[in-house]
């Protein structure tokens, strides 16, 4: 494990809204069986695999083909392990040892193409993800250190399955209840999975047109009897927020996307939307600097000291969402996570503190020695994601940065381009955004911060 993922990074757990538009109905009548939900997409789902992608791009359409073991309880705000529920598990237990968590999986559960659900899928796709399975058309493994402790997943009969610990590790069943953890048919390739995937969930994936629209259908045989209520779901790709915002506004769609509409933003949708219905959340998601150290003159840790002092997080906290989002460390900030750091070990970080010309002077003193002046600065390229989420703060960090005599010129990138882009470490800076899928260390420190893991982007 390295102390230090991101030497420049900057923390801020943001706050977003949620709208919904309102329909005349009553608590009796919102039940009512039939119609479509009509959502927007504001990116281009990198592919229909769950357990290959590492974005929301595809949990978002997608999810909804798809049932884990367990999920968190909807209807709770804050996920913790007292919040998991039963999902295709009817009931979880250890043994004595902690080290072997055996289910019993629902009966009569079958897969979208008709073929039944036994415990040999879930032992399947398991063994896939550790890599004891057959893995050859397995492109990605994004999560694959989640379940570095885990040895083999054993079954007894069809509806029995045993997840069989190296040494315990608590806090398996939350990183089995992450909507990244979907359980996948044995009988159906990767191939497939990857552009029409068979899931056991309330709706049947129809068709994805990249870049276009995502359908999906009301799955008749779904084991939860009477759901799912809704038809149908569809998505359609809109680049251009402003338009989404405009489509959302006059009635075109029913819910607004998860972090699209902006604290800054409140007011104009509402005078758009009157009748909407607008609930702010936190987004579990997290704005960081990425720096490549490998590449010079990153390589140096002064440079990386320096970008880290240089930083206004109380800045970006102002004009992004207007002084509500968190400041924080690599874990979700209390109250909205369980493992944040209190405030006065926050502000003792390097940057964090509240004394910005401080800061600033140290940053400054130290580029000046290594040559860096006005008339001499780094030229950098800081590439981010083509989402606003991410453009917005890479303004920002552009503009503060050149206070210490660093020059950076963005470098938007589409979703497919970033991820590869990361997943090769082909990059020197980055801004991005982290969403922390599950709010524990296993599943956030080692995922970002193991030097195994596939997903820590800068080691």
């Amino acid at each position: 494990m390295r102390a230090n993922r991101l030497p420049g990074r900057l923390e801020a757990t943001s706050i977003a809204l949620l709208c919904i538009a309102l329909l005349a109905a009553t608590p009796a009548t919102a039940q009512k069986r039939g119609g479509t939900l009509r959502l927007y997409h504001n990116d281009n789902p990198p592919s229909t695999s769950l357990l290959e992608e590492a974005t929301i791009a595809s949990v978002t359409p997608f999810a909804a083909v798809f049932n884990n073991l367990v999920v968190f309880d909807p209807s709770k705000p804050h996920e913790s392990l007292e919040t998991v529920i039963p999902d295709l598990a009817e009931s979880w237990s250890w043994d004595s040892t902690n080290t072997k968590l055996t289910f019993k999986l629902r009966q009569g559960v079958k897969w979208h193409d008709g073929k039944p659900f036994t415990a040999r899928d879930v032992q399947c796709t398991w063994r896939m993800l550790i890599g004891k399975g057959d893995v050859a058309d397995f492109h990605r493994n994004p999560r694959r250190v989640w379940y570095s402790k885990l040895q083999d997943v054993t079954v007894n009969g069809d509806y029995e399955a045993t997840f069989e610990l190296s040494e315990p590790q608590p806090s398996l069943p939350v990183l089995l209840a992450s909507a990244f953890s979907a359980v996948y048919p044995c009988h159906v390739p990767q191939a497939t999975m990857r552009t029409r995937p068979v899931g056991t969930g309330p709706f049947k994936f129809v068709e994805f047109k990249r870049g276009d629209s995502i359908r999906l259908l009301r799955n008749p045989d779904y084991w939860k009897k009477d759901r799912p209520y809704l038809d149908e779901i569809t998505f359609r790709m809109i680049d251009s927020r402003a338009t989404r915002m405009l489509a959302f506004a006059t009635g075109d769609f029913d819910i607004t996307f998860p972090s699209d509409v902006s604290v800054p933003l409140l007011k104009d949708m509402k005078a758009r939307a009157p009748k909407a219905i607008c609930e702010m959340i936190t987004t579990g998601t997290q704005i960081n600097l990425m720096v490549n150290r490998v590449n010079p003159p990153f390589d140096n840790p002064d440079i990386r000291k320096a970008m880290s002092l240089a930083i206004d997080r109380k800045a970006f906290n102002t004009i992004l969402m207007e002084g509500l989002g968190l400041m924080g460390g690599a874990m979700l900030p209390k109250p909205v996570g369980e493992w944040g750091m209190p405030p006065e070990m926050v502000t003792s970080l390097t940057g964090y503190g509240p004394d910005r010309e401080k800061n600033i002077a140290e940053a400054q003193a130290i580029m000046q020695k290594l040559g860096y002046n006005d008339a001499n600065p780094l030229q950098i390229k800081i590439q981010t994601r083509n989402l606003p989420a991410y453009r917005e703060p890479a303004v920002i960090l552009t503009d503060q940065l050149k206070k210490i005599y660093i020059v950076g010129e963005l470098d938007i990138l589409d979703t497919p381009r970033w991820y590869a882009k990361l997943a090769k470490k082909d990059y020197t800076i980055g801004l991005n955004v982290t969403g922390v899928s599950v709010d524990d260390p296993d599943g956030n420190i080692v995922e970002n911060y193991s030097c195994r893991s596939e997903r820590n982007y800068t080691q």
